[in-house]
């Protein structure tokens, strides 16, 4: 027990500079999947046919591709056709498109949740398809997908490990606490405080998702 507590605090600044940059990612991937996501959602979701193949074929693409071969892809790929970007911007770009795939077809369930009689007054109101999308259905669609979107962001925190365990080498909680096993030789001890770091986030993530969800979900 004692040389489990010395690893930590031999090595805290390593610790919490790899869990400060992983709630960096995790931030970030996390706009950005949201963001997409709901766009997706809407397009999939959307009365025209056109629009809705768009949103299928970006769904299809990214959740049928590994997250690894993707970052291989965006980050490799790229940089040998001349546009390089930086370890953390294509990690995350990664990560969030990746992501989004999952929360736009959340969104679309949320959307066919909602009663088509609101499509109906809202057209007969004035307002627009998209409009009513964008500003009626939208927005209680993503209400009743809280759940769903909670168990989403917590498998993109530990997604987020395999940024820093790929060819992106970003020094993440998991590329340090691996740099500190190989150093001390205490696997066990290190990658021990590395999933405490990790379940802190998703516990985190947990609590932030019941709050959101007595708040904001739509009760049937």
């Amino acid at each position: 027990m004692g040389d489990l507590f010395a690893i930590l605090t031999r090595n805290f600044d390593s610790f919490s500079a790899g869990f400060l940059t992983t709630c960096r990612l995790v931030f970030v991937s996390f706009a950005i999947a949201m963001a997409v996501g709901t766009l997706i959602g809407g397009l999939r979701a959307a009365p025209s046919k056109a629009l809705n193949r768009i949103g299928a074929i970006y769904v299809e693409f990214f959740r049928n591709i590994p997250l690894l071969v993707l970052i291989y892809i965006v980050y490799d790929g790229l940089a040998r056709g001349g546009l390089r970007l930086s370890a953390f911007v294509a990690g995350t770009l990664c990560l969030g498109l990746y992501t989004a795939a999952y929360v736009a077809e959340s969104i679309r369930s949320g959307v066919f949740a909602v009663g088509k009689g609101q499509f109906d007054a809202a057209l007969s109101l004035g307002f627009t398809q998209g409009e009513t999308l964008r500003k009626i259905v939208l927005p209680q669609a993503i209400r009743t997908v809280i759940p769903p979107l909670g168990n989403l962001t917590i498998a993109m925190i530990k997604n987020s490990a395999i940024l820093g365990g790929s060819l992106l080498a970003i020094n993440d909680l998991l590329l340090n606490g691996r740099l500190i096993a190989n150093n001390n030789a205490r696997y066990v001890q290190t990658f021990f405080w590395a999933a405490v770091g990790y379940l802190i986030l998703t516990g985190a993530a947990t609590i932030a998702v019941r709050v959101l969800e007595k708040r904001l979900v739509i009760k049937r």
